[in-house]
């Protein structure tokens, strides 16, 4: 079996409001970046593979218009997903590991800014019995919050406290939204406060995969892809239990991540209370665990939509090239209340 590895990760600066410049003009910088690391030219990409949604642009089919970013000549083999760029890097994977390219250019970007990005999100939901209520996902993820702490699982002060560290964990990641000292805040949907929800923001991310010895040739020091999953909980979210991941638990154990501990995790946990949840699923939540979980802030300093997943990724292959991890755990996640799970385990050589 091939061997993949990212050998590239860029990020933009997430702000709040991105008015200013298109989304072309948001990704061209981040593009540029990852193939100069290479010193790849966009013509050696084997394959190029973008995730994005339609429903933040307000237009159809606006995916084609970020196209001018990474060039419209020479013709490329090129494919889209209309979810997290986490799942175009999925796809990616599996077309380097058959053999039908040697490298592959990944990305994603998200504007929230133009939009109520609490009202798109409710088009996610099952559109005969939810959707006409219009829950929001703050007031789902409170649901969620809610069930946690009914269970005795977690509880407020906790909960400020993740929030509390991941944004100081972001102090030293100069792409972040947010850092530093925040304030819970007010409840925004009780019990979560305005701390425990992520910020609204424009923002851009991209990777560069390549197989075997071009991997080794293009950087010194390789995050091979040891084992990549993903999985869906059941649509309507009355026959779930919230306070729990079966999905992420067995994509975990389908890429092998229990297999030997991590120390790394990056988690794509938009809430406090999802990263509660995440953490019992993946094993984490020992009292004398050393992993460092969302060591670049999480999503909790920066989460732009449709990118958030693809930068867990990508932080964590960034640790492994600076030779500050060996190997950690990425998590991108998809829909209301954790639905869709993926995970990736990461090793240097």
């Amino acid at each position: 079996m091939r061997e993949v590895a990212i050998v590239a990760f860029g990020q933009s600066d997430h702000v709040r409001d991105s008015a200013e410049t298109s989304e072309v003009e948001m990704l061209m910088p981040v593009l540029h970046e990852v193939l100069d690391r290479t010193g790849l030219a966009a013509r050696d990409i084997g394959f190029t593979c973008s995730g994005s949604s339609d429903y933040l642009a307000g237009r159809a089919f606006s995916f084609t218009m970020a196209l001018d970013g990474v060039g419209a000549w020479p013709p490329i083999s090129e494919s889209h997903v209309e979810t997290d760029g986490a799942w175009a890097l999925y796809e990616a994977w599996v077309k380097l590991l058959t053999g039908e390219a040697e490298t592959a250019l990944v990305y994603a970007y998200g504007k929230s800014s133009p939009g109520d990005v609490r009202e798109v999100l409710t088009r996610q939901l099952d559109p005969y019995y939810v959707a006409p209520l219009w829950p929001d996902s703050v007031a789902l993820a409170a649901l969620q919050a809610q069930a946690l702490i009914d269970a005795g699982l977690t509880d407020e002060r906790a909960l400020a406290g993740i929030a509390a560290r991941s944004r100081a964990a972001a102090e030293s990641n100069p792409h972040a939204q947010l850092r530093g000292a925040i304030p819970p805040g007010e409840h925004l949907v009780a019990p979560l406060r305005t701390g425990d929800c992520p910020p609204i923001g424009d923002g851009a991310a991209a990777v560069v995969l390549a197989a075997d010895d071009t991997a080794r040739r293009l950087t010194e020091r390789p995050a091979w892809i040891r084992g990549l999953d993903h999985r869906i909980e059941a649509h309507a979210l009355g026959v779930r239990d919230l306070t729990d991941s079966p999905s992420t638990r067995l994509a975990a154990e389908r890429a092998g991540a229990f297999q030997r501990p991590v120390d790394t995790a990056e988690l794509h946990a938009p809430f406090t209370s999802q990263e509660v949840v995440l953490r019992r699923a993946l094993k984490l939540d020992a009292p004398d665990s050393t992993v460092r979980i969302n060591p670049s802030g999480g999503p909790l300093a920066a989460n732009p939509i449709m990118a958030a997943g693809l930068i867990r990724l990508g932080e964590a292959a960034a640790r492994i090239h600076r030779g500050e991890s060996d190997r950690a755990l990425a998590h991108a996640t998809s829909g209301p209340c954790l639905q869709q799970n993926l995970v990736a385990v990461l090793e240097g050589e």
